[in-house]
């Protein structure tokens, strides 16, 4: 489950903060349609697509907390590879 995915990476071992890890899940997930990669394919294959997973889990890691000391790492990596994927045939809308 992406939930759980996302908070082992995150380190989080409680659900308190489950609304805010959530959050950020659907955030990755509409920062990537928008950016081209398919609806079907982020939305369908989450779970078992490793770039798509890889995704959302920098998403989460660059905007979670306030003072993360990588946040920025994080966020570039995110970006690259949100660039790669909306530039990549098999992950593109299919228009």
């Amino acid at each position: 489950m992406m939930l759980e995915d996302v908070k082992l990476a995150l380190r989080v071992s409680n659900s308190a903060f489950d609304p805010e890890v959530q959050d950020l899940i659907d955030g990755a997930r509409l920062d990537l349609i928008q950016s081209g990669v398919s609806p079907l394919i982020v939305n369908s294959s989450v779970d078992v697509d490793p770039l798509i997973k890889r995704a959302i889990v920098l998403y989460a890691k660059a905007n979670y907390g306030l003072d993360g000391p990588n946040a920025e790492r994080f966020g570039e990596s995110y970006d690259l590879l949100k660039q790669h994927l909306s530039l990549a045939g098999d992950y593109r809308e299919l228009v």
